[in-house]
C-alpha cells in the first residue's frame, strides 16, 4: 500500500473517531436549552432533573471530543506537509477564528454549566446552557468554512509556484462564504442535532420499554421527538440544496453520486444499487431522470457525467462514493419515517404503549451517526483525486520525507488508544444510563448544608 493510500486511511479514520462526538455536543446542547427552558417556564421539577441527568453525559461527550481532536492537527504537519504550507493561510485564519469566537465562548460558560448548581441563578445557568450550545454550533461554523473552502475556493491568490506555492487570503468574507459553505453548514447542524434527539430518543425508549423512569421519560421523548421532526424534515431541504450546489460547483461528485457516466444522457436517480466502474454502468431500483428533474424539472435534460472529465480529474471510487451517497439518504428517509410515525401515534395517544416501537428507537441512536460519517465519506472521497478542489491535488499534497512503514506505525497506535478511549465512553456513559436518575430525587431537595456540585456526587 502506497503512502498516499495509508496517509488518508490514517486521517480518515481519526478524523472518523472524532466525528461521533462534536455532533452529539450540539445536538445535545439544543435538547438541553428545550429541557432547561420547559423548567424555567413551568417551574416543573422533572424538566430540571432531566437537565441535571443529560449535562452529565453532555461533559463525558465533550471531554472526550476535545482529546479525539488534537491528533488531527498534528497530522497536518506530520503527514500533509505541503498541503499545510498551501493552506495554512486560510486554515489558520478559521481555526483561529474557532478559539477566539466558538472555543472561548464554549469553554468559558461550560464551568458554569457543569459547576453553576446551586451557586448562580436559574436564568444564569440557563443562559451559560444557552452559551455553551452557540459555542458548540460556532465551532463547527469554522470547521465547515474551512473544508467547504477545499471545496470550493473563493477570496484568495496564488503565491509563489511549485512545491512552495501557497494560497493567500486576499478576501476574508469571500472566503467564509465560498460557494458552498452556507449549505454544508446547515446539513452539519441540521445532522448534528438529529444526532443529540436520537441519543435523547434512545436512551428514554430503552427506559419506557424496560418500565423504568417512565413519567419523567415520556417527557423527554416528547422534547426530542418534536426537535427530531423538525430536524429530519429540515435535512431533506438543505441536502436537496447542497446537492445543487455540487451540481454547479463540483459536476463530477454529483455524477459520481449517481453513477452517471454519459453527458449526453439524463441522469437517473437511485434508490439503491451498484456501479460497475468498468462497463460504466448502474444496476439497481431507481427512477429514470429523476436527478434530471431534481436539478432541472425535466426528466429529459442531460446532466454533466464522469466522460466529460479526464481519468486523472475524477474520483476512482466511484461505487463507495455511491454507496455512501445513497445508505446516507436511505438512513435520511427512515428518520423522517420514524419521527412521523411516532408524532402521528403520540397525536393518538398511543405511542408509549407500543413496545416494539420503543424497542425501535433504542436502537436509533446509530442512524444519524452513521449518516453523518457517510455524507463525509461521500463529500471527501467524491472530491478526490483533489484535496482543493482544482487546484492542489492529493498525491501532492503529503509530506516528502514521511515512509508508508512510518504511518503504519503511527496508525495502529491510534487504532488502539482509539479503541481504548471509545470502550471508556461507551462503559461511563451505559453506567450512568443504568444508574439512571435515583440520585436525582436528592439533589431535586433543597438542603443548606450541601452546596456541593451534584455532578461530582
Amino acid at each position: 500500500m502506497n503512502i498516499e493510500t495509508i496517509s488518508r486511511i490514517q486521517f480518515a479514520f481519526t478524523v472518523a473517531f472524532h466525528y461521533i462526538y462534536p455532533p452529539l455536543s450540539i445536538g445535545l446542547g439544543v435538547v438541553l436549552v428545550g429541557m432547561e427552558g420547559l423548567y424555567l417556564k413551568t417551574g416543573n421539577k422533572a424538566y430540571e432533573r432531566l437537565t441535571r441527568f443529560w449535562i452529565k453525559i453532555f461533559a463525558l461527550i465533550f471531554g472526550i471530543g476535545v482529546a479525539t481532536g488534537i491528533v488531527m492537527e498534528f497530522e497536518f504537519g506530520t503527514n500533509w506537509a505541503t498541503y499545510s504550507r498551501y493552506v495554512g493561510d486560510i486554515f489558520g485564519s478559521a481555526l483561529a477564528a474557532e478559539g477566539i469566537f466558538a472555543f472561548a465562548l464554549e469553554s468559558g460558560f461550560l464551568g458554569i454549566l457543569l459547576f453553576g448548581w446551586n451557586r448562580v441563578g436559574p436564568k444564569t445557568h440557563f443562559f451559560s446552557t444557552i452559551m455553551v450550545t452557540l459555542g458548540s454550533m460556532f465551532s463547527a461554523v469554522w470547521i465547515v468554512v474551512a473544508n467547504s473552502w477545499q471545496q470550493t475556493p473563493a477570496g484568495f491568490h496564488i503565491v509563489g509556484s511549485g512545491l512552495k506555492a501557497r494560497a493567500e487570503i486576499t478576501d476574508f468574507w469571500a472566503m467564509v462564504f465560498n460557494p458552498s459553505s452556507e449549505d454544508r453548514l446547515l446539513h452539519v447542524w441540521i445532522g448534528s442535532i438529529l444526532a443529540g434527539a436520537f441519543l435523547v430518543l434512545s436512551v428514554h425508549a430503552y427506559y419506557i420499554y424496560k418500565n423504568k423512569y417512565v413519567e419523567i421519560s415520556k417527557k423527554a421523548f416528547k422534547i426530542a421527538l418534536t426537535i427530531a421532526v423538525v430536524a429530519s424534515l429540515l435535512q431533506l431541504v438543505t441536502g436537496h440544496h447542497s446537492a445543487n450546489g455540487v451540481a454547479v460547483n463540483q459536476p463530477a461528485k454529483l455524477a459520481a453520486f449517481e453513477g452517471h457516466y454519459d453527458s449526453l444522457a439524463p441522469a437517473n436517480m437511485y434508490l439503491l444499487g451498484f456501479v460497475n466502474q468498468k462497463e460504466q454502468k448502474v444496476t439497481g431500483i431507481g427512477i429514470p431522470g429523476g436527478l434530471s428533474y431534481l436539478l432541472f424539472q425535466d426528466f429529459k435534460k442531460p446532466v454533466i457525467g464522469l466522460n466529460a472529465f479526464k481519468e486523472e480529474d475524477r474520483p476512482k471510487q466511484v461505487n463507495f462514493v455511491f454507496q455512501t451517497y445513497h445508505f446516507m439518504v436511505m438512513i435520511g428517509i427512515s428518520l423522517i419515517s420514524l419521527s412521523l410515525l411516532a408524532l402521528f401515534l403520540l397525536w393518538k395517544n398511543k405511542l408509549f404503549n407500543q413496545k416494539w416501537l420503543m424497542l425501535i428507537f433504542t436502537f436509533t441512536v446509530f442512524l444519524p451517526e452513521i449518516a453523518n460519517q457517510l455524507g463525509w465519506y461521500s463529500a471527501e472521497v467524491g472530491r478526490q483525486p483533489w484535496v482543493v478542489y482544482g487546484l492542489l491535488r492529493t498525491s501532492d499534497a503529503l509530506s516528502k520525507s514521511v515512509k508508508a512503514n512510518e504511518v503504519w506505525f503511527s496508525l495502529i497506535l491510534f487504532t488502539v488508544v482509539y479503541l481504548l478511549l471509545f470502550t471508556l465512553f461507551i462503559y461511563l456513559l451505559n453506567k450512568k444510563i443504568q444508574h439512571g436518575f435515583d440520585d436525582e430525587y436528592k439533589e431535586t431537595i433543597p438542603d443548606s448544608s450541601k452546596r456541593d456540585n451534584p455532578i461530582l456526587n
